[in-house]
């Protein structure tokens, strides 16, 4: 397969297919879920980076927290969150992340954060005591963390798996050839690195890729057994949208049959369960993987 160079553009974005279209949110609980997530002065990830899932997802109750903030330290070439000087922590924030989770009466809650490699832990602290706070205020939910890599530091990993997360999430978005545009500030030999401690500490493992920014399909197939090889436990994979144009443009729309291909190649690997689908995202039906 033919690739071409990584860069924003100011050529018009391509016109997406019919597969990748999707409603407008809307209806009652969208409009309560916004409504809490703002009384609360919390974040969503379903928000900040623009996910196409967000009519669906808070139409059935369901939504992705984003702590630390809503300003991230990084500058990957894919994410619509903003990128800057982050503000001073909020160390309350835990308290009414559980609050909202408990109002909204989750069985399984996912958190996300922007990466916040300012600060010593990079935000393990808050993850810990987020997941914590859940437990508390509704011991039934699932906890679903989607972790920073934390700069490699393993002591702040440690500080997040001793809160035992019922899964530890951590993206590896992109084929190794592509990380120095993906995900500039990032390893990807780092990110195998953190999915094999959380496994060999006992974690119930996840990632995720998004195909279209370039990466070949023998690229990816390599990606999947090296996931294999730390014994990676889920897979999602999941169609990339640029957001604006000056974010990195699409290389191609993969279609669902290949996606479903791609699907039967991983569960044969031996993932133990694999979403992939043009509008799959990381935390697209993430209450069923657990099942």
């Amino acid at each position: 397969m033919t690739t071409i160079p990584i860069a924003p553009t100011e050529s018009p974005r391509p016109r997406r297919p019919e597969w990748l279209k999707v409603s407008l949110p809307m209806g009652e609980s969208y409009r309560a879920i916004k409504q809490l997530v703002t009384s609360n002065r919390l974040h969503t990830v379903c928000e900040e980076a623009r996910c196409p899932n967000v009519g669906e997802c808070w139409g059935a109750g369901t939504a992705t927290f984003m702590i630390l903030g809503d300003v991230c330290t990084r500058s990957c070439g894919f994410c619509a969150v903003k990128t800057g000087r982050p503000e001073v922590l909020d160390l309350d924030e835990p308290r009414r992340l559980a609050e909202a989770v408990k109002t909204m009466g989750l069985n399984h809650a996912v958190i996300t954060s922007v990466n916040r490699d300012e600060l010593p832990d990079g935000g393990a602290a808050i993850f810990a005591e987020s997941i914590r706070a859940i437990r508390r205020e509704l011991p039934s939910c699932r906890v679903e963390v989607l972790i920073p890599d934390f700069r490699g530091v393993w002591e702040a990993l440690d500080v997040v798996i001793e809160a035992r997360p019922d899964i530890l999430n951590h993206n590896t978005e992109s084929v190794p050839r592509l990380y120095s545009v993906v995900r500039p500030q990032a390893r990807y030999e780092r990110t195998l690195e953190l999915l094999r401690r959380s496994k060999a500490a006992g974690m119930f493992t996840k990632t995720g890729i998004m195909l279209g920014l370039g990466e070949t399909d023998d690229e990816l197939i390599e990606v999947l057994r090296d996931l294999r090889r730390v014994d990676c436990d889920v897979l999602t994979l999941g169609q990339y949208l640029q957001p604006t144009k000056d974010h990195l443009p699409v290389h191609r729309f993969v279609h669902p049959d290949d996606f479903a291909r791609f699907r039967r190649e991983a569960l044969a690997m031996g993932f133990r369960y694999c979403e992939s689908g043009p509008l799959v995202r990381s935390s697209y039906h993430a209450e069923r993987q657990i099942a």
